[in-house]
């Protein structure tokens, strides 16, 4: 609209478009993913009708919002897309990877105005030749690679200069609104009108509502049909309203109220309707078509008199499951909900210490308010879960970034990926998700760097050319566990031992096959021949683990030469709520993490043997396994010097087993994780801390330093 600037219309108090703008974006970075995520899937030697049509429906929905919001930039991108895939689906064009490239680059150019316009990125956008390469392919003719292959601006020749679109003169327009459950609606339009600056006049051409319950008005406009319908859309369903020219011709003009009209009929959408709503005078319309475009499709375009139509429409299938998700599901911002599992948290801590000080009631006259405790724990257990659930998301929010990254990082490798991802609907944590992205990403371009071998070498050795990159998630126990497998050529033991002692590592040849594995952790390591801008420096792997170990996980490597590599991260599901095991030595309370703890059992004298002087273990149907005496680790003061811990708690972590020793087990229960090195600062073997019910303050145990405290 001509009064529309990128910053969005001038408008008064009345209708002010800005608190849309949060929604828009949101929606519109979710068609971006999934057109992305649709071009990538796409056989363009087999495209499907549907799927054309759901890449289509993408780019519609982000051009509708765009031209609504004033951000022309989004539109006039959005709009040749629009065209370029309106010909592939109509079968006028037959799609090319080129294409797919091109749509591709498109994306992201998108979401960096889209970026720009949110105020995140500042940087100034030119997709001039980008919008150029999209005109040229949708004529039919081919693009140089280069301009294909660029991911913003494409290399293509300077286009010709192409004369700016007319600014679109005054307009006399009939809107005809259908019947509508609330007559009332309609008038919002007059009070539209009043109040959005330069939007242009509007009055009745009936004295009211007609029999058939319709209403009908004379619009002078300067804006397009498309702005005006995407406007209207804010106060009455878009299938109720139609535009069309006025003329004298039609019985409608100044000084003529209820002039009788010929049917009232809506003008049909022509079956062939390659601008799918968008008009003369929209952004990016047709009128800025170089002047080699298809004149077929122009001619088109130009003609079409109207988008939508008065009569009641029949929902197409898709638009009822549409609804259906937006009534089934609510925007909610993340800091509202972290402030919601925070309070249940603090309820957790107050329903444990009611617990606890019910304890020393009189049992007879506290058995309805122990009744009422025992409700109490239970329904803040299942809102505990409830809260939790609202942050849980599926790993299919991580895995859908990597099909394109690996497409652009094997293009530019030379080499042949297929991605195959198992488990998708796995949840994870929010928190959790935004930690792992980065690892995970590192893995997943290390297999496809290192492990995949170039096509030639693969079928040299009796491989498919295409390799194959698994993504695995699944829940076992407490924990999610994320796999990373390549069919590649796997790691080379000797070439790791003399990379090893090349960097000054102890790397003896009597070091296991997991211990050699676990040598590409080490700080400045790197198997790379040649340092390139995809790897080969020696950074990311260590900090792989150490990012990981940070959130309490483990990373586990398995590896057979000339087959593949498989790389398993363990985690946590969530960092703020966890079922923990609180055991006794002396006078202090110590939280053991409830899905590390294997079992527990009474101490025999016999039971624990000392090795090399001062290292002992026990022995657990046949299997020994270190001793971690916790009074000793955590100098823990002792007053009844005649008790000593004969309670022994197996736990598990990265694989290894230790047995710690205890005084007591005091029971199990939910516990709030209260970060100590925000708080205090960080502590040896500790990952946290918790308020038990009578008040004091429980270090929960970091399993996995304790167990490698016993490796050393």
């Amino acid at each position: 609209m001509a009064e529309m600037s990128n910053e969005g219309a001038h408008m008064s108090a009345g209708i002010d478009l800005s608190q849309f703008f949060q929604i828009f974006f949101e929606e519109a970075g979710e068609n971006l993913q999934s057109m992305e995520q649709m071009l990538l899937e796409l056989d363009v030697n087999a495209a499907d009708d549907e799927e054309l049509n759901a890449i289509f429906r993408c780019a519609h929905s982000v051009k509708g919002g765009a031209a609504t919001f004033g951000f022309t930039d989004v539109a006039e991108l959005t709009h040749q897309m629009e065209a370029l895939l309106d010909k592939l689906r109509r079968h006028e064009l037959v799609p090319t990877t080129q294409m797919v490239d091109v749509l591709l680059s498109a994306g992201d150019a998108l979401k960096a105005l889209l970026a720009r316009h949110q105020g995140i990125d500042d940087a100034v956008l030119d997709t001039t030749e980008l919008l150029f390469t999209i005109k040229t392919l949708c004529s039919g003719a081919q693009v140089a690679p280069a301009a294909a292959a660029a991911p913003v601006r494409a290399a293509a020749p300077a286009p010709a200069p192409v004369a700016a679109p007319a600014e679109p003169g005054e307009r006399v327009l009939e809107l005809t609104v259908g019947a509508l459950p609330d007559p009332s609606l309609a008038d919002n339009l007059v009070v539209l009108f009043a109040e959005i600056t330069g939007l242009g006049t509007i009055e009745p051409l009936d004295a009211g509502r007609s029999a058939d319950g319709m209403r009908r008005f004379k619009v002078v406009t300067t804006s397009s049909d498309n702005d005006l319908l995407d406007l209207f859309t804010f106060h009455v369903p878009r299938e109720a309203v139609s535009l069309q020219p006025l003329s004298k011709g039609d019985g409608f003009y100044e000084g003529a109220p209820g002039a009788p009209h010929a049917e009232a009929a809506p003008a049909a959408t022509p079956a062939s309707d390659p601008g799918y709503g968008f008009f003369d005078a929209a952004p990016g319309a047709p009128g800025s078509a170089p002047a080699e475009a298809a004149p077929a499709a122009a001619a088109s375009t130009a003609a079409e008199p109207v988008r939508a139509a008065s009569r009641p429409a029949t929902p197409r299938p898709e638009a009822k499951q549409n609804a259906a998700m937006e009534s089934a599901t609510l925007r909610v911002s993340v800091e509202k909900v972290d402030q919601l599992i925070n309070l249940v948290g603090e309820l957790v801590i107050t329903q444990a210490m009611l617990a606890q000080n019910s304890k020393n009631l009189d049992a007879g006259m506290s058995q309805q308010m122990a009744s009422g405790l025992a409700d109490l724990e239970r329904n803040t257990r299942d809102l505990q879960e409830a809260v939790m659930s609202i942050r849980m998301i599926p790993m299919s929010m991580v895995f859908n970034r990597f099909p394109r990254m690996l497409r652009d990082l094997a293009a530019k490798l030379g080499k042949k990926v297929e991605l195959v991802t198992l488990g998708e609907s796995t949840e994870l944590d929010k928190g959790m998700v935004e930690k792992i992205t980065d690892p995970l990403t590192h893995l997943v371009r290390n297999s496809c760097d290192h492990g995949i071998e170039l096509p030639a070498e693969r079928l040299a050795k009796g491989k498919p050319e295409h390799g194959t990159l698994i993504l695995v998630a699944s829940h076992q126990g407490g924990s999610i566990v994320i796999e990373v497998r390549d069919d590649g050529k796997g790691l080379n033991r000797q070439k790791l031992l003399t990379k090893a002692r090349e960097k000054g590592i102890d790397a003896p040849d009597s070091l296991s096959d997991s211990e050699v594995w676990n040598l590409i952790f080490a700080p400045g390591f790197s198997t790379a021949e040649v340092v390139t801008d995809v790897s080969g420096r020696g950074v990311g792997m260590d900090v792989v683990k150490k990012n990981i170990t940070a959130l309490g996980g483990s990373v586990e490597i398995d590896s057979a030469e000339g087959y593949g590599m498989s790389v398993k991260v363990r985690l946590p599901l969530t960092l703020a709520i966890m079922d923990g095991m609180s055991v006794g030595v002396g006078d202090e309370c110590y939280i053991l993490p409830l899905g590390s703890v294997v079992e527990s059992f009474q101490v025999k004298p016999d039971m624990i043997k000392t090795i090399g002087g001062t290292g002992r273990v026990v022995e657990v149907r046949q299997e020994y396994m270190p001793v971690i005496d916790l009074e000793k680790v955590f100098d823990v003061p002792r007053f009844d010097f005649e008790n000593v811990s004969n309670i022994m708690v197996v736990v598990e972590a990265e694989g290894q087993r230790v047995a710690l020793l205890v005084d007591e087990l005091l029971g199990q229960q939910q516990v709030v994780v209260k970060n100590l090195e925000a708080n205090y600062r960080k502590v040896p073997d500790v990952s946290g801390a918790t308020i038990m019910g009578d008040g004091r303050v429980a270090l929960i145990l970091d399993i996995g330093t304790l167990v490698r405290r016993t490796r050393h």
